[in-house]
């Protein structure tokens, strides 16, 4: 659309970036530089209950709103995915033998992965969704698993959970229950129709 403003993604997500090309949008990346280690740690911190969606709805926010405020009329996607094991909160792991400790804690079990995405323009969020899938790993071996670390090398570290359900990571499960799109990363769907609302794309 010729008079459509300007679309940034505020992620650095491979996976993101490509279900947007996917769907035959034209954007900028441009990822937001947050510490959410810091911003995750504040809200558990206020709240024993924090929820997994919750924290990925206020990253999303936050990430959306930080690139918005510096491009002045442009529309900004963030986006975030949170993994709850029970009460535990999981973050992506920064060496490969926290790698292995991470799958090896939600091998056999079930997690939860929320992710959440906002629109933002100048200091303002106009929209934002978030949803959440049940995943169930499966009882694989320490073998499988020294193989599969192997395989993925620093890909492992790049995505909560250590795993990419489009490739290898589909090798973990036994179930899922929830959309695709909200397991690569973000609801897509909500929001493609909030882009259409906007005049991003046409309706």
């Amino acid at each position: 659309m010729a008079d459509a403003p300007r679309l940034i993604l505020a992620s650095g997500s491979a996976a993101r970036r490509a279900m947007l090309e996917a769907s035959g949008l034209a954007f900028d990346v441009v990822p937001a530089d947050l510490d959410e280690d810091a911003i995750t740690a504040a809200m558990t911190s206020e709240s024993a209950c924090v929820e997994a969606a919750d924290v990925a709805s206020m990253l999303a926010v936050e990430k959306a709103l930080s690139i918005a405020r510096v491009n002045p009329g442009a529309l900004v996607i963030g986006a975030d995915q949170t993994l709850a094991l029970g009460t535990r909160l999981i973050s992506k792991a920064t060496t490969m033998q926290e790698a292995r400790a991470v799958l090896d804690s939600l091998r056999g079990r079930t997690h939860e992965l929320a992710s959440a995405v906002a629109l933002a323009r100048d200091d303002a969020i106009l929209w934002q969704g978030v949803d959440s899938a049940q995943m169930t790993m499966r009882r694989f071996s320490d073998e499988f698993l020294s193989v599969y670390l192997q395989r993925m090398g620093n890909r492992a570290l790049k995505t909560v959970g250590c795993y990419e359900l489009e490739g290898l990571g589909a090798q973990l499960f036994e179930r899922i229950d929830g959309d695709y799109f909200t397991v690569l990363g973000m609801p897509l769907l909500p929001l493609l129709g909030a882009l259409r609302n906007e005049g991003v794309i046409a309706s």
